[in-house]
């Protein structure tokens, strides 16, 4: 009985401290609130599932990280077996926005989510995590230039999507002398 309350208080006080953290950090990755609490609880039983003993809060917390985007990882990597043998039409639920600021909020998660798993892993580890390229190879088993890889193509596929209009110009916020011309000449 001993042995069982020192992980229960372990896991309460886990998800008490730092569930709300946890459940942001799995939505990062997956892109869905529900995904996201679905992804937190599995790790959970993963992590004590079988009996452990000498966790911290603070260890306990870094492994189920570790957990939820290994169980991430694994997750793409059979959804994309998955779309090759029986291709589906995904459509998200669409939901209406009330606020300019939401609406960004809602085009990066989308951007986010349409990032292959490694890419999404490496942008979550980099920017949400604040971990070093060098920490985000650790972390995933990879090497530092496949990082900066991911790291690059996520970002440039997600700076073209959040463009306002998709042009060059728009990403790069120029207009040639002749357009600017132009548009002074109309005024």
């Amino acid at each position: 009985m001993a042995r069982e309350a020192g992980w229960e208080r372990v896991v309460t006080e886990l998800v008490a401290q730092r569930g709300d953290a946890l459940l942001r950090y799995a939505a990062l990755l997956c892109g869905d609130r529900d995904d996201a609490a679905d992804l937190v609880q599995e790790a959970l039983v993963k992590t004590f599932g079988r009996l452990r003993n000498g966790f911290g809060v603070e260890s306990a917390e870094a492994y189920v990280r570790r957990v939820i985007l290994n169980t991430h990882l694994d997750d793409g990597r059979r959804r994309t077996r998955w779309r090759r043998v029986a291709p589906l039409e995904y459509a998200p639920e669409q939901r209406e926005s009330i606020a300019p600021a939401v609406d960004s909020k809602l085009d990066l998660h989308e951007e986010l989510r349409k990032l292959t798993p490694r890419e999404r892993a490496c942008l979550v580890l980099r920017y949400y995590d604040d971990l070093t390229v060098a920490g985000i190879a650790d972390t995933l088993g990879i090497s530092a230039g496949t990082v900066k890889r991911y790291l690059s193509d996520g970002l440039a596929k997600m700076a073209i999507a959040l463009a306002d209009d998709g042009t060059a110009a728009d990403r790069l916020g120029t207009t040639t002398s002749y357009e600017g011309d132009r548009h002074a000449q109309r005024g």
